[in-house]
């Protein structure tokens, strides 16, 4: 047979062309090249096989670490593990900031697929625009955690999750509760949504408070989800608590009062501070317009500012008592020293000062239970300028109270050497100065602990935060301010004639309690300059019991539009209000049950609580 074969073997390529194939002589041929070729068959595969041998050592004893991080990479992820933020209580251990657990949606752009149906169940879940998903995921492709909606209730993260939707993943995280809303609004504050304090004292002990995030490896499939925790790399660190020195039964009744107040004479605005006399601290401050910290669309600047400390306002009459503290200290005047007032006015180079009545001769005590500014100015002027302003220095106007509030302002004071004599007269009854509500606040628990000053803290005695701070501060002496426990002394009593019948705040009165404050009525300033005819601030600040002082008050109310405005109308029956329920709940003891109808008063009270 003859044909044209072009075969390959094991040994080369043979070419046959035009030959002859004996079929009967084929074994031989055969049998002549079949060693060589089984043979090189033979070495070619155990090479193969040491080639393959040698790669799996080397890829899973030699070199095992490239493969198994992109293994790793692959299941394995890191997770940071939020921190509990520290819980803040009032006085009493009443909880007022709490965090709850939430759960936040994030993305993967990268295993995400962008034209997934599922999209537009998760953005009906999650009340969002399908679209605005997309577009969100598109601009950050290149990243691998994007956030699509945060802080969700845990429930609803895991509807999400079950859609199985690949690229989808859900982180947990806390978010900050306030129980009491709006009543504590001012004084706590807020946290963002990194659960950053932002306001009040979230934002002054936010490192108090805040806590140190940790760290866990776990195992995820597929989808995303995890099926196993691998281990806890770093355990994480939950905040500090703080305990306030709030009461939360007097802000809720502090808060309540000059709410109505502010609604019933149209007011602008109003504050209020309550103050522990016997340990510096504050029991109640409240502030409206209020608003409610659980509510985003709330915080707006104009209503989350704490007026009490934030806003300034000339304090008026309530500045006498402090003027006519230094006249006394001076050995120049007494509680009985005679004041010609006239016909109720005087003139100081061109300027008119006025009282609201012709008093003619009076005495010191009567100055400041009519509040005539007449009198008041006159005994200023006749004191030196150092003598004053070292006295208003020394009660803490021109400089914050040290309370550690965020924003807290100082005032404004004047340096005497820049004060003409009708500024020394005018300065005397509280108009060319500016202070806060806490400030005065802190000025008349000074006058009611005869000279002592204490700082004014918004932490409880027994909180832990202040208990580390003040330990080196704990031999101090206590500070006084510059003026004689007698002059102080004699000034209590006149502030008691005040709230008396024949004072300018009878309102102010609080049944079984003597009391002692001051009422100011002012006039606010213009944009134009000079004051305003009809615009007015109503202040009162008091104290009580005025034989044992234990708690101070101040209460301001700004632009009140409903016909009255004098702070003994406006201002001092809040402050009754507030303080009457003060007294009762702290169980401080009457002192003043010498009239038979305010024991019955006081009988019908406890017999309304038993």
């Amino acid at each position: 047979m003859q044909v044209n074969l072009i075969g390959a073997l094991s040994g080369g390529i043979i070419r046959v062309t035009n030959c002859k194939i004996d079929f009967d002589n084929m074994p031989k041929v055969i049998s002549h090249i079949q060693p060589y070729r089984i043979n090189f068959i033979y070495l070619i595969l155990v090479a193969v096989c040491c080639v393959l041998i040698w790669r799996v050592l080397d890829l899973q004893v030699v070199n095992n670490e490239f493969l198994k991080g992109q293994g790793n990479a692959r299941v394995l992820r890191q997770l940071e593990v939020t921190a509990h933020r520290g819980m803040i209580t009032d006085r009493n251990g009443y909880p007022l900031a709490i965090s709850t657990p939430v759960s936040s949606i994030w993305i993967n752009p990268k295993e995400f697929a962008a034209n997934n149906k599922k999209i537009y169940q998760v953005a009906k879940l999650l009340k969002l625009n399908s679209q605005y998903i997309k577009n969100k995921i598109k601009k950050r492709a290149n990243k691998e955690f994007v956030y699509i909606k945060r802080r969700i209730s845990p429930d609803l993260a895991q509807r999400i999750l079950n859609m199985n939707v690949k690229g989808i993943h859900v982180q947990r995280e806390y978010r900050r509760y306030y129980p009491d809303g709006e009543i504590f609004g001012h004084v706590l504050g807020f946290t963002d949504v990194d659960d950053n304090g932002q306001e009040g004292m979230e934002l002054a002990y936010n490192e108090w408070l805040s806590g140190q995030s940790g760290s866990k490896r776990v195992v995820k499939d597929r989808l995303g989800r995890i099926f196993a925790i691998e281990e806890q790399i770093k355990a994480p660190q939950p905040g500090n608590n703080l305990s306030l020195s709030l009461d939360r039964r007097i802000q809720y009744l502090a808060y309540k009062e000059l709410k109505k107040t502010v609604q019933q004479h149209k007011a602008k605005s109003g504050s209020i501070v309550v103050l522990d006399i016997e340990t510096g601290e504050v029991i109640a401050m409240a502030s409206q317009p209020g608003f409610n910290p659980n509510r985003l669309q709330d915080r707006k600047s104009r209503l989350y500012r704490n007026r009490a400390i934030a806003d300034l306002f000339e304090p008026g009459s309530t500045m006498k008592p402090i003027s006519i503290a230094a006249a006394l200290n001076s050995g120049r005047y007494s509680p009985g020293t005679q004041i010609e007032t006239g016909d109720g006015w005087f003139m100081i180079n061109g300027k008119t000062i006025k009282d609201t009545h012709a008093y003619g001769t009076i005495d010191v005590s009567t100055v400041i239970q009519k509040s005539s500014n007449v009198g008041t100015s006159k005994i200023a002027l006749s004191l030196s300028k150092p003598l004053l302003w070292d006295t208003y220095y020394s009660f803490g106007f021109g400089s914050d109270t040290g309370s550690g509030f965020p924003g807290e302002s100082s005032g404004r004071l004047v340096r005497p050497r820049r004060v003409s004599k009708i500024e020394q007269a005018t300065l005397s009854f509280g108009y060319g100065m500016s202070v806060t509500n806490l400030q005065l606040a802190n000025a008349y628990s000074i006058i009611a602990r005869q000279g002592n000053k204490l700082p004014v803290t918004f932490l409880a005695q027994n909180d832990s935060y202040k208990k580390n701070e003040s330990s080196s501060l704990a031999h101090e002496p206590i500070q006084r301010v510059s003026l004689s426990s007698r002059s102080l002394k004699q000034v209590n009593k006149m502030l008691q004639r005040v709230v008396q019948s024949g004072g300018t705040a009878p309102q102010a009165s609080v049944a079984g309690y003597k009391v002692a404050g001051k009422t100011g009525t002012v006039k606010k300033t213009s944009r134009q300059g000079g004051y305003t005819k009809k615009k007015y601030s109503a202040v009162f600040a008091g104290y009580a019991p005025a034989s044992d002082p234990k708690m101070a008050i101040v209460v301001m109310i700004d632009e009140p539009n409903n016909g009255d405005y004098y702070g003994g109308l406006v201002a001092a029956p809040l402050f009754s209000t507030v303080m009457s329920g003060a007294l009762r709940l702290f169980n401080v003891d009457p002192d003043d049950i010498s009239q038979p109808d305010v024991v019955t008063q006081i009988e019908q009270h406890i017999g309304r609580q038993g």
